[in-house]
């Protein structure tokens, strides 16, 4: 290997890292996306060919790794304790009473408090090793791999220095809004508050899918250093900033309880235009001696106190409750009010979720209302104002037929939803197709909401096959759409055919599959064929799928119309084979390993790429039909149950001894 490519890939990883500190720390990018891939791509091609010198802290690490079967506890060597909530000014200048009689007169930084999930990054001469929630303050989970795939954590520092810091974890308000949405058109439980939806995401047992869920983080505190002391609290972040973390901008610094009370004030109001939620506001001591001095109780500090802001609720008359058909056929209800002014805007609907939401809560129309924002973003009704009812109020019923074509509805046992069957439905079709075109499905820029639906007014597209039938003259004749508009739809239309059998599969739409079983699907079967005649006993046997997968794969296939559109999808180009990673032999062909343990010659990424790249298959569990275990130090329950089976152990000596064969 020459001096040049290990001098090259140092060079791309810290560039790659500059440019994720300018756009997702300081929000001010300097390159475009194209350049930012074209480096990443870079890297990854070189660390391919080059496994050996792949690192931890390099930037294409940010999402590795197989899904974990639990979380390893993490005892904190800091106690990451909480804060006593005020809740009114007289509160707040009882606590100014008490650190002034304990370290005399003080001043103080105001925080924002973000309402998110506590967690503690660790960091030896500069490199990431370590992240966990807090638990209950002493003992909380190591989940070190999903906060690497928050972008906003650098995996590196500008020196390299020794610490700990704390954070909130947060999923901004966009995104909360987008995964809830995503999730009602599933038929799945909505999150509710982006904080449960932060803490929901970091706790997931795939890397991947953490990965998807936009999460962010402002680093708050400096627990402990190595060889450098601070004064005070602000110069402290200060310092954190400067080496590459992400401190809120919003940090202010107050000389009395008068002046922290006047801001708090302001910000009740302002918070409604911050892009993330937040609670209430943290009033801390700024000197760290003074902090010694006042100390801290078995939970909470005594030099910082958490002042909460009430909920915010409005009265709201319900005129009426309307309902809407999803992509998977949900048909959803919302209640249209009387306008309020809540959260900072003016709300004038609420979502029902659920035909069981209504019935619970005693929903009617006519109804007086209390309305809140679920996180201070979703508009959902809390409660009915029963004394203020006149008799008038309408009981609501969810329609047997679907408003959009008129198909019986159904209610499948054990579900909340209200479902259209009817695959053709429009309201389905528009939705589905929209899915089929997103970012993570086929990825076909410029088919956007507005495109789709003049495509499907004019009756030039009726399902996702009609797509890639569309011609040049088809298009210019839409509303707003120009020359070089067309054409770059059509060339974004022709590029998403060479995609991949996964990105596929998770554009069908198909139930219950999302983007990982897709990929899981498409890894085990290789081609749609494969898939489209596979029975559900064979479909069991793909690792992470359950029994509601395999009926919804199979149910899907069996359709005729879902037949016919994948034989136009074909004739049109459209790649139907598993291209994602190449194969170099077939020694593993027909194996299933999985790996347990610490290795030591490779990280799990690269086992399972030289697994995969032999023809074999990667699971996350041991079952009957694994071939292989392959044991690293300090193995898990895997061992166990490989050994109960019967199954074969492998030490790292035998696996390469495999591979020489």
């Amino acid at each position: 290997m020459s001096d040049s490519v290990v001098k090259r890939i140092e060079e791309l990883r810290k560039m790659i890292s500059h440019h994720d500190y300018m756009y997702y720390v300081l929000d001010s990018p300097e390159i475009s996306d194209d350049e930012y891939d074209r480096l990443m791509n870079e890297l990854k091609m070189l660390e391919s060919q080059h496994p050996e010198l792949i690192t931890p802290d390099s930037p294409t690490q940010r999402v590795g790794g197989q899904p974990l079967k639990e979380f390893a506890q993490h005892q904190h060597s800091i106690p990451l304790l909480s804060l006593d909530d005020v809740f009114n000014g007289g509160e707040l200048r009882d606590f100014d009473r008490r650190v002034k009689e304990a370290v005399g007169d003080t001043d103080y930084v105001l925080e924002l408090k973000i309402d998110g999930l506590s967690v503690a990054l660790q960091y030896e001469r500069g490199t990431f090793v370590r992240g966990a929630t807090r638990g209950d303050g002493y003992v909380g989970e190591d989940v070190t791999q999903n906060l690497k795939t928050i972008r906003s954590i650098p995996l590196r520092l500008k020196e390299d220095v020794t610490l700990e810091v704390r954070g909130e974890v947060y999923m901004p308000k966009k995104y909360f809004a987008e995964l809830n949405q995503a999730r009602e058109e599933e038929g799945q439980p909505l999150f509710a508050n982006p904080r449960n939806a932060a803490a929901g995401s970091l706790r997931q047992l795939d890397p991947a899918i953490t990965a998807k869920r936009q999460l962010d983080i402002f680093v708050f505190n400096l627990q402990r250093i190595e060889g450098r002391e601070f004064k005070t609290h602000i110069e402290a972040l200060e310092y954190l900033k400067d080496i590459g973390f992400k401190i809120s901008p919003y940090l202010i610094h107050v000389n009395s309880i008068d002046e922290a009370l006047s801001y708090i004030e302001e910000w009740r109001e302002k918070r409604h235009q911050l892009p993330f939620e937040i609670d209430g506001m943290v009033l801390k001591v700024n000197d760290l001696a003074k902090r010694d001095v006042l100390g801290a109780t078995a939970r909470h500090y005594r030099w910082a106190v958490a002042y909460k802001f009430p909920a915010e609720r409005q009265k709201a008359k319900v005129e009426d409750i309307i309902v809407q058909v999803g992509r998977t056929g949900v048909i959803t209800p919302t209640a249209v009010l009387t306008p309020v002014r809540l959260a900072g805007t003016t709300v004038s609907r609420a979502t029902l979720h659920n035909e069981d939401y209504i019935k619970e809560k005693d929903i009617r129309i006519g109804d007086t209302v209390l309305v809140q924002k679920a996180g201070d973003i979703i508009p959902e009704v809390v409660e009915v104002v029963k004394e203020e009812r006149t008799g008038h109020e309408i009981p609501f019923a969810m329609p047997d037929r679907c408003p959009e074509c008129g198909a019986k509805t159904v209610r499948i046992e054990g579900e909340a939803a209200v479902r259209c069957p009817n695959l053709n439905c429009p309201a389905q079709i528009k939705r589905g197709i929209i899915h089929f075109a997103s970012r993570d499905a086929m990825d076909i820029e410029g088919l956007g909401p507005a495109i789709i639906s003049q495509l499907i007014d004019n009756g030039l597209v009726k399902n996702v096959a009609d797509i890639y039938y569309l011609k040049y003259d088809d298009l210019i004749k839409l509303e707003r759409m120009g020359d070089k508009s067309a054409n770059n739809l059509l060339t974004a239309i022709e590029n998403s055919k060479k995609n991949d059998l996964g990105r596929l599969l998770f554009g069908l739409g198909i139930r219950y599959i999302g983007s990982k079983a897709a990929d899981t699907l498409a890894d085990w079967f290789k081609d749609i064929d494969e898939i489209m005649k596979a029975k559900e006993e064979d479909l069991l046997q793909v690792p992470e799928v359950g029994e509601k997968m395999a009926e919804s794969v199979v149910a899907f296939f069996a359709d005729d119309h879902n037949r016919e559109m994948i034989e136009r999808l074909k004739a049109a180009g459209v790649n139907m084979r598993r291209v994602g990673r190449s194969i170099s032999s077939n020694k593993f062909q027909g194996m299933t390993f999985v790996l347990t343990g610490t290795l030591e010659r490779y990280t799990r990424a690269e086992a399972t790429e030289i697994i995969e790249k032999n023809g074999g298959k990667v699971s996350s569990s041991v079952s009957k039909k694994t071939t292989y275990v392959l044991a690293g130090k300090d193995p898990g329950s895997k061992l166990e149950k490989a050994q109960k089976l019967g199954v074969p152990i492998i030490s790292e000596e035998e696996f390469e001894k495999m591979l020489s064969i």
